[in-house]
């Protein structure tokens, strides 16, 4: 549908027939209106499905915020069966796989939160960072391997994909903690990250851009849960500028989607560099992940220093084989 200013919009759910009346009963019906039938269940999951489509016509880059970030857990290293099967994670990897094999570029970003919500010592916050690594650490494997396979010795699997997290630093002293004490003002105790000035900025976005020219937004995670369409109740929606697009300019899109973007990332880096109009090339790329690693040597640093913008490397090593270690740092 058309919206006042000029965007094509589409609307997509993750919903089942216990949710909303009105699905089709009979299973030809529901299957001719891309819906899927399971057990006693009709679902509708078009936000997985947009996700998908959305990857698999992008050209040039994918940028994702969102709150979570797991799935294709069948291809993981260990615990296949866990059951977040959804394909997004896994169709991002191929979709790199196959431009490798095409020799041109192509550049994901994902920023995620530096843990999800809740103690970050916590069981269930554990469970959800090892059920990530394990889907960080198969894409790494996947686009490792196809390097390898492709005799691209030079080029390193976060050429291509990389991961981020936002967070600040800044002194509390007049109502926290001094440098001396553990304690705030009214006695309460203080955590070292407080104490240290280091604030994670939590972030709750769920949203995709593609190429500078389609955008989705919404209340979907990129997990199992927001997935499946027979778990949780999603919606979101998917948006383009017919006339900002590739295929229409013969050129890098200029529209609002474009604008979008660049609002995010400036907000994030603090700057606006001309690297930053073509996130697909690998200048780009370097020159954001030199911001976020410095950025990410300052936030843990004992000695206090401003931050330039908020984005931060993800605090994982990944080497020239794909494979992930975590950073020796202490918050």
């Amino acid at each position: 549908m058309w919206d006042g200013w000029g965007s094509l919009d589409d609307i997509f759910r993750s919903i089942d027939n216990g949710s909303l009346r009105g699905f089709p009963k009979d299973v030809q019906e529901a299957e001719h209106q891309n819906l899927v039938c399971a057990k006693n269940l009709v679902i509708d999951r078009s936000v997985q499905k947009a996700y998908i489509q959305a990857i698999r016509a992008a050209k040039n880059f994918i940028y994702i915020e969102n709150q979570y970030f797991l799935g294709s857990s069948y291809a993981w290293p260990s615990f296949k069966d866990a059951g977040a099967d959804h394909l997004i994670p896994m169709e991002i990897a191929l979709k790199i796989v196959n431009k490798i094999r095409a020799n041109e570029r192509f550049s994901v970003y994902i920023i995620i939160p530096m843990w999800p919500e809740g103690s970050p010592n916590s069981a269930p916050v554990q469970e959800i960072l090892f059920w990530q690594a394990q889907t960080m650490q198969m894409m790494y494997d996947i686009i490792a391997e196809e390097l390898k396979a492709s005799e691209i010795l030079y080029a390193h699997p976060q050429d291509y994909l990389n991961f981020y997290c936002l967070g600040n630093r800044e002194w509390c002293n007049e109502e926290g903690s001094t440098s001396g004490s553990n304690r705030s003002s009214s006695g309460s105790s203080v955590s070292p990250s407080y104490k240290n000035g280091r604030f994670m900025i939590y972030v709750h976005a769920k949203g995709m851009i593609v190429d500078d020219e389609y955008v989705i937004l919404g209340s979907a995670n990129i997990n199992q849960r927001s997935m499946a369409g027979s778990r949780d109740t999603e919606i979101a929606m998917g948006a383009y500028q017919p006339h900002h697009t590739w295929t229409n300019k013969k050129q890098h899109p200029r529209g609002q989607v474009y604008g979008y973007r660049m609002s995010l990332w400036t907000e994030h880096m603090g700057t606006i560099e001309d690297h930053m109009k073509e996130p697909e090339s690998l200048a780009c790329m370097h020159n954001v992940n030199q911001l976020a690693e410095d950025n990410w040597r300052k936030f843990t640093s004992d000695d206090f220093s401003p931050l330039q913008g908020h984005i931060l490397k993800y605090p994982i090593k990944v080497n020239y084989n794909g494979k992930m270690c975590k950073k020796n740092t202490t918050l």
